[in-house]
């Protein structure tokens, strides 16, 4: 009984190993990693803005399909260039930052497309709303960072969604509802550094 336990706690061993082999978590590069969007401006210009992010890239080389990416974005750090705008997006109307000082977007499905092309849904959460978004995706390099010297993957991603859809109703429908996101992104191995 004893040597069936060991045998079987080696087995188990070897199957953590393994899954830790196929699949590996990176850290999003905080200074690299962030969402620009845009929103028409009663038809006259576009508004855009910038949010940085953090979070973390799990690769699964062998089943791309079970990679995962997990996103937080601090709201109450925006820049849109005008400090008044700034102050109007953080209130009530719009990212309410007091009550939901953070975003955050975590997939569930990853399907690729091509050698460097693919879709990423998932859960797009703002104001405490979750609602499902596609990102499409472009692989942009992976390799060795020359700044870090470790391997690094860097994305390129855009989406489009309703601001309304997640309560941010704020001068609609002058300022328009469809908000385009665009995406950059680089992320670091080994996740713990």
């Amino acid at each position: 009984m004893k040597l069936l336990c060991t045998y079987f706690a080696i087995l188990f061993s070897f199957f953590l190993s393994s899954a830790t082999i196929a699949a590996e978590t990176y850290k999003f590069d905080s200074d690299h990693t962030y969402a620009t969007w845009h929103v028409s401006h009663f038809g006259f210009s576009t508004v855009s803005g910038k949010f940085m992010a953090t979070g973390t890239l799990t690769v699964d080389n062998t089943k791309p399909e079970n990679s995962s990416v997990d996103i937080t974005i601090d709201t109450t750090v925006m820049d849109t260039g005008v400090a008044k705008l700034n102050d109007i997006l953080k209130g009530k109307n719009f990212f309410d930052v007091v009550e939901f000082p953070t975003a955050t977007f975590k997939s569930n499905k990853v399907v690729t497309s091509g050698k460097d092309n693919g879709k990423v849904t998932g859960t797009l959460t703002i104001r405490g709303i979750a609602k499902e978004v596609v990102l499409n995706v472009k692989l942009n390099q992976q390799g060795n960072h020359p700044f870090y010297h470790r391997d690094a993957y860097g994305f390129s991603a855009t989406t489009t969604i309703k601001r309304s859809d997640f309560g941010m109703r704020g001068y609609l429908p002058g300022v328009s509802d469809e908000v385009t996101i665009d995406i950059q992104a680089e992320a670091i191995f080994p996740a713990a550094q």
